[in-house]
């Protein structure tokens, strides 16, 4: 049993709804969230910046004594959990688009994916997509600006709705009945996609299977904390997770306030070496 932390790292705020399903299932576990808020979003930066920078990120969550990580963004673990795993002696779960879990969803086996420009361009995708393609047609569209909106707490404004209603008609165009949330930002964007699309699609995001998988390594590895060494769940254990992230403290302190309704104390923290210009 380890009292020891989990880091979960993030671009910026999306991590916060894969943070949330850890802790609904680990209750015990405590948890060191860091978003890069600086650097946000990484879905239109370069590919040697997005591997460079989550290699930086991750050390830092190292150092602060984490038993385990979990790359909490689509982009950073496309590009940079390879190198992330040759590279650091710890279990490591990363995230990817919920392909799978929607194609066994799917009746009319037509699937839409919203996801980053730069997760769709990654060869990891392309190989996910590639192993399903004679199990399923899909619809993929990038959310281009929808993670910016989400980082500055807009969930349901004008400028998204009209975003998602471009990338949603393509898909429901071509009969699909599924739609799989990409990036770990959109499970925030949940309500207003029901609110546009009502009950026409069945959305998908990984957060709960992350977090299986996660519980999954900790027991393999004997690192799973327990009662008496963890959290006490209740003690409003969301609220006592440590936030840190690159920017500003106090907007992440609001947007946890906002995306996840505790009100946690967030801390400014410094992340060398600069990373390659983006």
């Amino acid at each position: 049993m380890s009292p020891s932390p989990i880091g979960i790292f993030d671009s910026g705020l999306g991590g916060l709804s894969v943070l949330r399903e850890v802790r609904a299932l680990l209750p015990h576990e405590r948890l060191l969230y860091l978003a890069d808020s600086r650097y946000a979003p990484y879905g239109d930066k370069p590919q040697a910046f997005v591997q460079a920078r989550t290699l930086q990120a991750c050390e830092w969550l190292a150092a602060q004594g984490c038993k385990a990580l979990v790359v909490a963004c689509n982009t950073a673990t496309a590009h940079g959990i390879q190198a992330l795993r040759e590279r650091l002696p710890l279990p490591i779960v990363g995230v990817e688009p919920g392909l799978k879990p929607a194609v066994a969803a799917s009746r009319s086996k037509v699937v839409g994916v919203l996801a980053t420009a730069n997760t769709l361009a990654s060869d990891k995708f392309a190989r996910l997509l590639h192993s399903l393609e004679d199990q399923c047609r899909f619809v993929c569209q990038p959310g281009g600006g929808l993670v910016a909106r989400i980082e500055q707490g807009d969930v349901d404004g004008p400028l998204v709705r009209e975003r998602l209603q471009t990338c949603l008609a393509p898909m429901l165009d071509a009969g699909a009945d599924t739609l799989v949330l990409g990036c770990t930002h959109y499970p925030f964007l949940s309500e207003t996609v029901r609110d546009l699309i009502g009950e026409r699609m069945t959305l998908i995001d990984t957060g709960v299977a992350v977090a299986r998988q996660l519980q999954r390594k900790l027991a393999e590895h004997g690192l799973a904390a327990d009662a008496e060494t963890g959290v006490d769940p209740g003690a409003n254990p969301i609220a006592v997770a440590r936030y840190c992230t690159t920017s500003d403290a106090e907007h992440l302190r609001g947007m946890a306030r906002a995306l996840l309704h505790v009100d946690a104390a967030a801390e400014t923290v410094v992340i060398e070496p600069a990373p390659i210009a983006p």
